[in-house]
């Protein structure tokens, strides 16, 4: 099966803007915490795998 077309419409109570900007302040800082842990994750590999280059025999 594939979907070509999906529309999701939800109402919110409240002010839709603040509800938005809520939402999309949460998952943007959850997705730039994973961001964050991600690009940590690459310095420290590559730290570790220089391990050593420097170093006469």
């Amino acid at each position: 099966m594939t979907i070509h077309h999906l529309e999701v419409r939800f109402q919110v109570e409240g002010d839709d803007g603040a509800v938005f900007t809520r939402l999309f302040n949460q998952h943007i800082q959850a997705w730039a915490k994973l961001y964050e842990d991600q690009c940590a994750r690459a310095t420290h590999t590559e730290a570790e795998r220089r391990f050593g280059d420097g170093e006469a025999p």
